[in-house]
């Protein structure tokens, strides 16, 4: 995955309103009920940071980190909660000032070049019983987009993903470590897997 095509792209998705403003609240709704105010919490691939200033007044710290220069220079610039910090830096050295109550990924997992990889790392940087929430496109099922989708990363206007299915992303969390405690999409249509996991 590069930093090339979100730097590039940054602007535009910042500037992008929510497709599904219903789904994402009430996703965030969920991520909520499983934070607690005294919790120390990351959220990987933040981009511009958006939904971790919606978390923030959550928890009693929240970093937010993302490898794209351009998208943490727009998440700061726009930064308001005070318990809030960002970094722009890799998942695993983000990951690396844990331990953490909470790890946060939204519209990432896909993205990984090596998933197993990270789950073990997200693993480690959780204290016990820490939860790793996450919301993943698992487009695996939606065989007739693959074409189309094939397209718009041949012009370089989408990025390189893994066509998840929802069982597979929940197989590997398993096997990295952890117990599923809720499931949902959000939206239902695509689906938007939304995973909360514990920590063994």
């Amino acid at each position: 995955m590069s930093a090339a095509f979100w730097d590039r792209v940054a602007e535009r998705y910042a500037a992008r309103p929510v497709s599904d403003e219903a789904a994402y609240e009430a996703a965030l709704a969920r991520v909520r009920h499983w934070l607690g105010p005294e919790m120390r919490a990351l959220e990987l691939g933040c981009g511009t940071g958006m939904t971790a200033e919606k978390l923030a007044g959550s928890v009693l710290f929240l970093e937010a980190s993302d490898f794209s220069p351009e998208m943490i220079r727009i998440a700061e610039a726009r930064r308001t909660a005070g318990n809030l910090r960002f970094s722009c830096a890799p998942a695993e050295t983000a990951l690396a000032g844990g331990p953490y109550d909470a790890v946060l990924a939204f519209n990432l997992l896909h993205l990984l070049e090596d998933l197993p990889g990270c789950l073990a790392r997200v693993h480690d940087a959780l204290g016990e019983g820490g939860l790793f929430i996450s919301k993943t496109p698992c487009l695996g099922a939606k065989w007739y987009l693959w074409p189309v989708i094939r397209v718009f990363q041949s012009l370089g206007k989408l990025p390189r993903f893994r066509f998840l299915r929802p069982g597979a992303l929940e197989a590997a969390i398993r096997v990295g470590g952890f117990e599923i405690v809720e499931t949902g999409d959000y939206p239902p249509r695509l689906p938007g897997r939304f995973i909360v996991a514990r920590k063994r």
